[in-house]
């Protein structure tokens, strides 16, 4: 199982990026799907995340200017990010939580990571 991230890049602030992640693989099921991004010296903290039925929960920090969403059939999740702030800059992570089809191993899985840069 595999997730690939793309999207990420130097953008100014005000301005807007789409980050987007495809699962691969062995998958029986996608429970949740979500982003999270991590600053040096920092935990990796949750950004947005959506769920199987389409509930969805945002950080305080980035409500009313990221939009996340989902496609279930070909297992993907994309993060709209609009209005960026110098503070979102991050290494931004895709997250699954998953079902394996092959072994029925039940855990998270992450991508590898990509670099958001908004300067001021």
């Amino acid at each position: 199982v595999q997730l690939q991230a793309s999207g990420g890049g130097l953008v100014q602030a005000g301005g807007s990026l789409r980050l987007s992640c495809a699962a691969s693989g062995s998958i029986r099921r996608i429970n949740t799907m979500g982003w999270y991004r991590q600053t040096p010296g920092r935990q990796r903290e949750l950004v947005a995340v959506v769920t199987s039925v389409g509930s969805l929960n945002y950080a305080d920090s980035v409500k009313g200017r990221f939009t996340i969403s989902r496609d279930n059939a070909k297992n993907t999740v994309d993060l709209q990010m609009s209005s960026l702030k110098p503070e979102d800059t991050a290494v931004y992570y895709c997250n699954a939580n998953l079902i394996r089809l092959d072994t029925g191993y039940a855990g998270n899985y992450w991508g590898q990571g990509t670099l958001v840069t908004v300067s001021s």
